[in-house]
């Protein structure tokens, strides 16, 4: 048995005895598997998986031990991956990021407990959600109250071409030599690519510090593990209030070739920016490839179209092979973000007045029952059937990826989607076109769906 200690520091080097119990390996507290398996995940920053699943049978024999003692805190580590030990000690980044999850495991429970006191009498139900992802942002130092509009969330997949990370790792460069920050969803692929260009960018430009924020939640950390070039790791309690973090943090938003979590992506931001309130709040959305993604967004932009509307269309530019012209157009958004907000005297940091209904603010829970009662119609407004169609790819991805997805699916089979025949006609177009193009799994060489689809009668 190989055991490694780790001493956090900082305000998570104190824990009371109730938050020690509750993730420590002796009492088996209500939080000790979550956070485990996401420790576990953090210790496998920069190897490549996509199955949870996988990823916890391969580390059966791992757990990880809390110990409060006089110096204040230290963390066990037993049996912890070899790639997270380099001469005997886990790296310095990898502890980071453990320390990381202490703090949002731990905080994020305490936060929601206040926030549900609030939520009864002075806070909206929507209100206190995003309250509670603030509070988490800035538990996490991510909200930095000094400093302009700078951060450029970017979206994309994981199993991706050598040619389609290049693109990325090119566009990350130009945005580093502006001295642009990076957020993404902190996994491989193109969630690594512009992190890794824009260190080059600012090197270049002799910048001091390079934002590489990661924004994460359980279930995808698991299937997910970081990867090695992410500063800021960041831990939502589940996949909504991590897209809302996105928008609610981040001051543009790029989107570059991914599957169905992109496309779940792309909808829960076009949901938003479809509502009438939001007609004046300027969140700037480019989507960008190389020459050879051509395909695929010309597959997503017909699926949008066709499902929700030729004016759809308007809500984003779509720029093929020009890192630069990526670039200058980010900076543009970035001017525009910047106008606003100090003419409506709204944070810097972290976009308030962005209205997100509780349709995509509400955690959706995926099981056979409520994806086959999704309302997949076109008689309804167009921003809640973009909520609908962004919980429908939501389960697609839980089927794909995560270890309660994958046992539903192995024991019930295939999630059943159905609605109006040109919905599902285009959906099912659509992950045609996916898995043609490969962009569905980085474990399986045959994908076999984890859903069907069925024209209403």
């Amino acid at each position: 048995m190989s055991v490694k200690v780790v001493w956090p520091q900082g305000s998570m080097a104190l824990l009371t005895q109730l938050e020690a119990d509750s993730i420590s390996l002796n009492s088996r507290g209500e939080l000790y598997d979550l956070y485990r398996n996401c420790s576990l995940a953090v210790l496998n920053s920069g190897n490549l998986t996509d199955n949870s699943k996988e990823l916890l049978e391969n580390y059966q024999n791992f757990e990880i031990n809390v110990v409060r003692n006089e110096r204040g805190l230290k963390i066990e580590l037993i049996n912890p991956p070899e790639s997270s030990i380099v001469d005997g000690e886990i790296v310095s980044m990898l502890q980071k990021h453990l320390f990381s999850v202490l703090r949002d495991i731990v905080l994020t429970n305490v936060a929601h407990k206040e926030l549900l006191k609030l939520s009864s009498d002075k806070l909206s139900k929507s209100q206190g959600i995003t309250n509670w992802i603030f509070l988490i942002l800035r538990n996490a130092g991510a909200l930095l109250a000094d400093t302009q509009p700078n951060i450029a969330v970017c979206w994309g997949g994981h199993s991706i071409s050598t040619e389609e990370y290049n693109y990325a790792y090119k566009v990350g460069k130009e945005l580093g030599l502006r001295k642009i920050d990076i957020c993404t969803g902190c996994g491989p692929g193109i969630m690594e690519a512009p992190m890794r260009g824009s260190i080059m960018g600012h090197i270049q430009q002799s910048a001091e510090y390079c934002r590489r924020i990661g924004l994460t939640e359980p279930s995808i950390i698991a299937a997910e593990p970081p990867n090695s070039m992410v500063s800021e790791l960041v831990i939502l309690p589940d996949i909504e209030k991590r897209l809302e973090a996105f928008v609610r943090l981040g001051h543009v938003l790029i989107v570059f070739p991914g599957g169905p979590g992109t496309a779940e992506e792309l909808l829960f931001i076009l949901g938003i920016k479809l509502l009438r309130e939001n007609r004046h709040n300027p969140v700037p959305l480019i989507l960008t490839g190389n020459d050879k993604s051509r395909p695929y967004f010309e597959a997503l932009d017909s699926f949008l179209k066709s499902s929700l509307g030729d004016e759809i269309s308007r809500y984003y530019q779509i720029i093929i092979n020009d890192p630069k012209a990526v670039a200058i157009e980010v900076s543009k958004g970035l001017e525009t973000v910047h106008e606003h907000r100090n003419l409506v005297h709204e944070s810097y940091c972290f976009n308030w007045s962005l209205t997100i209904p509780e349709e995509l603010q509400k955690p959706f829970e995926v099981n056979h029952e409520n994806m086959s009662a999704l309302d997949l119609h076109k008689d309804q407004e167009p921003w809640k059937l973009a909520a609908a169609l962004r919980r429908a790819f939501s389960g697609i991805v839980t089927g794909n990826v995560k270890e309660y997805g994958i046992k539903m699916v192995a024991e019930k089979g295939p999630f059943t989607l159905h609605g109006d025949k040109e919905i599902i006609d285009n959906m099912d177009k659509l992950m045609r076109d996916f898995i043609a193009q490969g962009r569905i799994l980085l474990s399986e060489r045959k994908y076999k769906p984890c859903y069907r689809f069925e024209h209403d009668k």
